[in-house]
């Protein structure tokens, strides 16, 4: 383990870990569809278009980064605090290449689960014209609590998973939320990480 200057310890292969964590996550997506009789990728087509479409897609969820951290709320102010002081420092030492593929990797893995077997499994058992858009809530909640570092990033993840989810729908193609997902986190924390200055 490595010390960090506040005492923390870091993972000696923390980029490993994370990355691990995160591919770990399509596997337990296969798995769960597996048991439950769903392809997690069932929807998921490579298509220019849809990596056109969710790269600048992206945008939006960039800008609600920008606001978060210019905004002069203390909810706002905590959470930026809390990624200083927690959450940085376990990233600082990763290479832009690994930032990449743990990037590529959660938006893979975290997409499989809640679109691809959460939100699809709800909607199917759900059924009639209600389930797409019940299904796309639960899913949304059910992101929303598994991010809850702090009640403001519970209610930032359930945003984003509503715009994930509802993109999704729109589009038909798995391939979008994954391409989203996969360059907010690396533009995130490319700019978190390695350009912008604590404070």
């Amino acid at each position: 383990m490595d010390t960090m200057d506040d005492g923390l310890q870091r993972p000696r292969n923390f980029a490993l870990a994370a990355a691990g964590f995160e591919g770990g996550l399509a596997i337990f997506a296969v798995a769960l569809g597996w048991l439950l009789g769903l392809e997690p990728l069932e929807s998921f087509q490579w298509d220019a278009v849809a990596v056109g479409i969710g790269v600048t897609a992206t945008l939006p969820l960039l800008l609600l980064l920008w606001l978060c951290l210019k905004c002069p709320l203390r909810p706002c102010r905590a959470l930026v605090e809390l990624f200083e002081e927690w959450f940085l420092p376990l990233f600082s030492q990763c290479s832009v290449l690994e930032l990449l593929v743990i990037s590529v990797l959660a938006g893979l893995g975290e997409e499989m689960l809640f679109r691809g077997i959460v939100q699809d499994g709800l909607d199917k058992g759900i059924g009639g014209a209600a389930g797409p858009w019940l299904a796309l809530v639960a899913a949304a909640l059910l992101f929303a609590v598994l991010h809850a570092i702090t009640l403001t990033y519970a209610v930032f993840a359930g945003l984003i998973g509503l715009y994930l989810g509802g993109l999704w729908i729109l589009t038909d193609n798995l391939l979008v939320p994954i391409t989203i997902h996969a360059v907010y986190d690396f533009t995130a924390l490319l700019y978190l990480v390695r350009l912008r200055k604590p404070g």
